[in-house]
């Protein structure tokens, strides 16, 4: 094996690719000591305290906005959610516009959702702050793909051999990129199912195995990854009807049996239960990981937080020589 960096030397974290599996490594194993403060009685740290993270979602979210707010403050930083829908942006300020007025602020990190491919890229080129990418466009979610794989080490002990099949709207889902990118580069097997008017062009030349048949791409799988019908990002009809999708392509009893008998549930969230998953599979406490992904998700973004701060606060040990 080669030598492993000792420091994350990122200063953003636009998306997975351009990630080594060191990085990623260094990421998960920092939220895995992240999960047992935010299990325990104390759940608050002074790792980013005198620190500002400020939010910036331009697309509505729950699970992320509140995850990254529970983050930075389980931190002990300053959180900032900015309200994008009452604010100047609204009012025909443009992206730049809208960066350099923040980093007029000094804030120490920024977490940006946006519904174009590209634009936190953008943004990041104006600040002096890091910026995280909580997802823009089709394009990527690259804490998604780390918390996935975080849950997936800490079931399976491993990443590296598994084969992981990733069902549904494939087309539109930048969960869907940026855990390709991760499961290749750590080493997984990775097929894609979907419909071919909801499959990207080209998808094959990402390194994974495409199928259009559920119980053929679900055959041997240790994990299957479900991704939600993103209809709000579909111009024109991808599908003849919900019923007839989920008849097709949506997780049940009889097309799981294909996968092996350990297998792993996940979703990204949020589900539309009879859409592209039966509520049997969603709740099934031994085999689905939804909830797990929920609560890693905190845990994968306090560690990202604390990596690309350490130039600000001059720390580069390994938990902010705070826990």
């Amino acid at each position: 094996m080669e030598f492993q960096p000792s420091s994350f030397t990122h200063r953003h974290l636009l998306g997975i690719e351009g990630l080594s599996p060191w990085d990623i490594e260094k990421v998960l194993d920092l939220a895995d000591n992240y999960v047992g403060l935010s299990r325990s009685r104390h759940k608050k740290t002074d790792v980013l305290r005198g620190l500002t993270v400020i939010n910036l979602f331009f697309e509505n979210s729950t699970r992320t906005l509140t995850s990254f707010e529970l983050a930075g403050k389980r931190l002990g930083a300053d959180v900032i959610n900015m309200a994008v829908a009452n604010s100047s942006i609204k009012k025909g300020e443009t992206l730049i516009d809208t960066a350099m007025t923040l980093n007029a602020m000094h804030p120490d990190a920024l977490v940006v959702r946006h519904s174009d491919s590209g634009a936190v890229k953008l943004l990041a080129q104006k600040v002096n702050c890091a910026v995280v990418n909580g997802g823009d466009g089709s394009h990527e979610h690259p804490t998604q793909a780390l918390l996935d794989a975080l849950t997936i080490r800490r079931r399976k002990g491993r990443l590296e051999g598994l084969t992981v099949t990733i069902c549904g709207d494939v087309l539109h889902s930048r969960v869907a990129r940026s855990n390709i990118l991760l499961l290749n580069t750590m080493g997984a097997r990775v097929r894609v199912v979907a419909p071919p008017t909801l499959m990207p062009a080209a998808i094959d030349r990402m390194g994974v195995e495409v199928y259009t048949n559920m119980r053929e791409g679900l055959k041997d799988a240790d994990i299957v990854m479900m991704l939600r019908l993103q209809t709000e990002r579909m111009q024109g009809q991808y599908v003849p009807s919900i019923r007839e999708y989920f008849h097709f392509f949506g997780l049940t009893e009889e097309k799981l049996a294909a996968a092996k008998p350990d297998c792993l549930i996940m979703h990204p969230g949020p589900m539309n239960r009879g859409v592209e998953i039966d509520s049997v599979i969603a709740d099934d406490i031994n085999r689905s990981v939804i909830l797990d992904q929920v609560e890693l998700g905190v845990a994968v973004r306090m560690a990202v937080l604390d990596l690309l701060t350490r130039d600000r606060r001059g720390d580069n040990d390994d938990l902010g020589g705070k826990l």
